[in-house]
């Protein structure tokens, strides 16, 4: 996999603007040949910013030591149904504490289940929902992926998740205790699932946006909250967001993890950083056997 050093600086901002659905391909292509060398530098920089799903796989879907499953609940207000992945270890012998995982902006790709693969083999139930199920689901690629999650309607997906994460509360695999975790577009969530679903034990957002102050009284869970050095677009909203935390007296701990840039804990991509993220997973999972023992 291509290292960051090996990116331009100019490359990580232009990049994020593509991931987030602010600049379209042809965009990125056009602007970054720039700096690039051109158009065929522009094409190869794409290449090497762009996931590499099976070089970064870390459990394989079929480990003997994990029961994997497809599962759907019902989301009334949201698109009807929300279908998921579903992850816990062979060996559970009764319930288990069950952790929600939200993806990106390109729904339930492969990544995302390999990190709910992960969660469970840590003792949990993990479930991984798709956004883009009232789309037919993750398309497959991530450039037709953001194009579908680019036509969700935004307040149905965040009903879809809550819908989800109350799903699990009372899943028979689940012994009523919840913790989630989520990325991106799914960090943001996170914050409002903390926000929707009081029985929340814990929420861990990966650089995330932050909820509406005015829900922010409504946290019950204690929060865990990761940040990407160089990720001006969401860090922008801390002070506030931190401001309004200290005010309702939420319990939570954030970090800022120097020389990252946001999306550093995907190991599909120049954008993860090795220590940063075996650092944030081993809070996230000291967190979760804290708040859901």
């Amino acid at each position: 996999m291509t290292s960051p050093r090996d990116i331009p600086d100019q490359a990580w901002p232009l990049f994020d603007r593509y991931v987030h659905g602010d600049l379209s391909r042809r965009g990125f292509l056009e602007q970054a040949a720039a700096f690039a060398g051109g158009p065929a530098g522009a094409a190869a920089l794409l290449a090497a910013l762009s996931p590499n799903f099976a070089a970064a796989q870390q459990v394989k879907p079929d480990d003997a030591r994990l029961v994997t499953r497809r599962l759907a609940f019902p989301s009334p207000a949201g698109n009807g149904q929300v279908n998921g992945y579903l992850a816990k270890p062979a060996s559970a012998m009764g319930k288990l504490p069950a952790v929600l995982v939200v993806h990106e902006n390109r729904g339930l790709n492969p990544h995302i289940e390999d990190i709910a693969r992960r969660v469970a083999l840590a003792g949990y139930v993990a479930y991984a929902p798709d956004a883009l199920t009232p789309l037919g689901g993750y398309p497959g690629n991530e450039d037709d992926a953001r194009a579908l999650f680019a036509k969700l309607d935004p307040a149905k997906a965040r009903a879809d998740i809550v819908a989800a994460a109350r799903g699990l509360l009372t899943l028979a695999d689940a012994n009523g205790k919840l913790g989630v975790v989520g990325f991106c577009w799914g960090g943001s969530l996170s914050n409002h699932v903390a926000t929707q679903v009081p029985e929340l034990a814990v929420a861990v957002p990966f650089y995330g946006g932050a909820p509406a102050a005015e829900d922010v009284p409504r946290i019950k869970a204690q929060l865990l909250i990761h940040y990407a050095a160089n990720d001006e677009r969401i860090n922008a909203a801390w002070p506030a967001y931190e401001a309004a935390l200290k005010a309702a007296g939420v319990r939570y701990e954030a970090h800022t993890y120097p020389g990252t840039q946001h999306g550093f804990n995907n190991d599909t991509t120049p954008r993860y950083d090795a220590a940063a993220a075996e650092l944030a997973w081993e809070r996230t999972l000291a967190a979760f056997k804290a708040a859901l023992a």
